[in-house]
């Protein structure tokens, strides 16, 4: 009887010290279940932005830095529209878990969605599209942090300046319309660093009327699957 009351107590104490490591395993293993991330931008503005660049990745990769150099990569969107060159900077990087690009513009008041892949530490997304008929203006959210208890999250981008170009409004360096002149750069007097973009002002070929924007200039939608 004695014997059995000793193996039933070993029995309970085994269970009990298993039981813990059981459930940190499980949320392990669930922490590391892929999830597909539908991603759904609206255009807020007047703007026609370039097809997005979005990206799924750890907290330690950041597309771009407020008060600091724009990337080349980053530059070529900002500046012409081209999404390639940012799109394999980010492919190529072990922090970076998923990449989409998108294969059409985004027109005003237009939404379009696109999937990325979340698991484990790549619970961050970032998204950048131009501002077609700017010198260097980019839609851009950066190292958006995904909950997990959230089935739906929303969030807003501002339009930022690339500091990679002169915000001239002169035609000949706007690969937009009305212009329709890319990889014609006015870099003299650029600022030099990524910053909230003032918008159109009427200083060269563009009207405000027609072309700015008031901040948001895009509405981001992220459903879990």
């Amino acid at each position: 009887m004695k014997r059995t009351l000793i193996v039933a107590a070993v029995l309970a104490v085994l269970a009990a010290g298993t039981a813990p490591a059981m459930a940190e395993e499980t949320l392990t293993e669930k922490a590391q279940e892929t999830v597909t991330l539908e991603v759904t931008i609206t255009n807020l503005s007047k703007q026609i932005i370039s097809p997005p660049v979005v990206a799924s990745h750890t907290w330690k990769v950041a597309i771009f830095v407020p008060g600091q150099a724009a990337s080349d990569e980053l530059a070529a969107l900002a500046e012409d529209g081209g999404p390639g060159d940012l799109a394999d900077l980010l492919a190529a990087q072990e922090e970076v878990l998923d990449v989409a690009v998108a294969d059409g513009l985004l027109f005003p008041g237009m939404s379009a969605t696109y999937e990325v892949e979340m698991r484990g530490k790549y619970n961050r997304i970032s998204a950048v599209g131009m501002l077609v008929t700017t010198n260097d203006a980019f839609f851009g959210l950066s190292n958006f942090q995904i909950d997990p208890d959230l089935a739906v999250q929303r969030t807003t981008a501002p339009a930022w300046d690339a500091g990679t170009e002169l915000n001239n409004e002169d035609c000949d360096f706007i690969p937009g319309p009305p212009c329709g002149n890319p990889f014609m750069r006015a870099t003299e007097g650029a600022e030099g660093f990524v910053h909230v973009h003032s918008g159109i002002h009427g200083t060269g070929d563009l009207s405000p009327g027609e072309w700015d924007w008031q901040n948001p200039v895009v509405e981001i939608t992220v459903i879990k699957n």
